[in-house]
């Protein structure tokens, strides 16, 4: 049937993720105002039918994603670049999905440009009359006084975006929304550069969650991943020096990337000495950063605001939760409590990574996949934690092991995690049960059916490990 061909995967994923954007025009992460009248607030009965409508083809689009995954696995499967356009294409014209994150981009681009400190303040500082003000107004309330969080990079694609449409919202999140598939395409570069054919696109870039959060909810962390893992990519073929700039740019969109600077370093210690490994690849994204941070004009307050978010409370946060729990019980306050628990989860993190680059530098490891459990292990523990963060070690897994135990696994746990958000951008308590039922299902499936070890016809040696000291 067609349906269970590879072409039948593509076109049934194509319409799942029409329905996504058809409902997300309706229930999406609609602008309060300046949205005109395709993407205005509509009445609760329409809205609960797009997001019914959305809900269904969300999960049409998963089940397509999985069936082309084994099929995939089976060697019965290819032509990945066009499923991506096929599965991409609906959602370019629709409104922010799952995220309203897209409007403080935005406002906070018109903070830089209207010369507010961008570190000091939140986008709530935007006055009426001020670039950026009607998207200042549809930023969710934790992020209204919250400084931003992001490198100077980034601040400054954004304040060029404001630039290029004077602040009004449909056009600056369309023209964000060209910015992260430009990062996709970077993306799809890197992971196709490591040979492991359209297997690992299937988990790093066809990934639902990759499409609803990057393509449909604009997140920078599509932007973060994809030069990293390029910077990563050009090591790993000996230009590290051009490597450590794109890493250092990634850093300077979100900090997390800086744990890429760990791995292509060990990829520099092993082929040149310890000594060149660990100082000059830092030297290089240091000096990225400094001058990235010199040409914004805002400074090197990214460096004081990098915990800000943790300070907001995410469900998705092991030690967050496991802190309030404690602190609940043990004190009338559970901040303090929580904050300490934060902290240990962080320490822990921290640990295992230095251990997973010390097995990459002893040649136990390949650097790329150690890359990404790293960013996963860095997810699990960490104070604030949201669906689309597990695309940074996804990613790197893709690239070098997609068809591996790990990368069953990531995959089960993106399907579930693609349900925790609602296309407004809302987690309600039913987001987590769907979540937690497609991770029963995923879990049993996992213990069912292992895939084969070299299903793109290649070694199952990631390519990292061809490295020697």
């Amino acid at each position: 049937m067609w349906v269970v061909s590879g072409s039948g995967c593509r076109w049934l994923g194509a319409g799942g993720a029409l329905a996504v954007a058809v409902g997300g025009y309706a229930a999406g992460a609609l602008p309060v105002i300046g949205g005109g009248p395709l993407w205005a607030p509509r009445a609760s009965a329409t809205e609960t039918a797009g997001a019914v409508l959305a809900a269904l083809g969300l999960t049409v689009l998963v089940a397509a994603w999985w069936r082309y995954g084994v099929l995939l696995a089976r060697g019965a499967a290819g032509g990945a670049l066009g499923t991506l356009a096929a599965w991409g294409a609906p959602l370019l014209l629709a409104p922010p999905l799952h995220s309203a994150d897209v409007y403080s981009y935005i406002a906070q681009g018109a903070m830089v440009l209207e010369g507010h400190d961008v570190y000091g303040a939140g986008p709530s500082v935007l006055g009426p009359g001020e670039l950026g003000a009607d998207a200042a107004a549809s930023v969710g309330g934790n992020w209204t006084d919250t400084p931003a969080p992001y490198g100077p990079v980034f601040l400054l694609l954004a304040e060029a975006v404001v630039k290029l449409t004077g602040g009004a919202v449909v056009p600056a999140v369309l023209l964000l929304r060209l910015v992260a598939v430009a990062a996709v395409a970077l993306l799809v570069w890197a992971v196709r550069g490591f040979g492991k054919g359209d297997g690992a696109l299937w988990l790093a870039v066809l990934n639902p969650l990759l499409l609803v959060h990057v393509v449909g909810g604009t997140h920078n962390d599509g932007l973060m991943a994809g030069l990293m893992l390029g910077g990563v990519l050009l090591a790993v073929r000996g230009r590290w020096v051009l490597g450590s700039v794109l890493v250092g740019c990634a850093v300077m969109v979100k900090s997390p990337a800086a744990v890429a600077l760990l791995f292509v370093a060990v990829i520099v210690a092993r082929r040149d000495g310890l000594l060149k490994g660990l100082v000059l690849p830092p030297a290089v994204a240091g000096a990225v950063a400094a001058g990235a941070s010199l040409l914004a004009g805002t400074g090197f307050g990214w460096l004081r605001t990098q915990s800000v978010a943790g300070a907001i409370h995410t469900p998705l946060s092991l030690t967050s939760d496991l802190g309030l729990a404690l602190g609940t019980l043990v004190a009338d306050d559970p901040e303090p409590v929580k904050a300490v628990v934060q902290k240990l989860g962080l320490l822990a993190a921290a640990v295992l990574i230095l251990v997973l680059a010390w097995r990459a530098w002893r040649g136990r490891l390949d650097p790329v996949l150690g890359l990404g459990h790293s960013l996963v292990v860095l997810v699990a523990l960490s104070p604030m934690v949201q669906p689309w963060y597990l695309l940074w070690g996804t990613a790197a897994v893709a690239a070098v092991a997609w068809h591996s135990r790990a990368g069953q696994l990531l995959a089960v746990v993106s399907a579930a995690l693609v349900y925790e958000t609602q296309p407004a951008g809302h987690t309600p308590w039913y987001g987590f049960a769907a979540a937690g039922l497609v991770l029963a299902l995923g879990v049993v499936w996992l213990r069912r059916d292992r895939w084969p070890a070299a299903a793109d016809g290649l070694s199952d040696r990631p390519a990292g490990t061809a490295l020697r000291a």
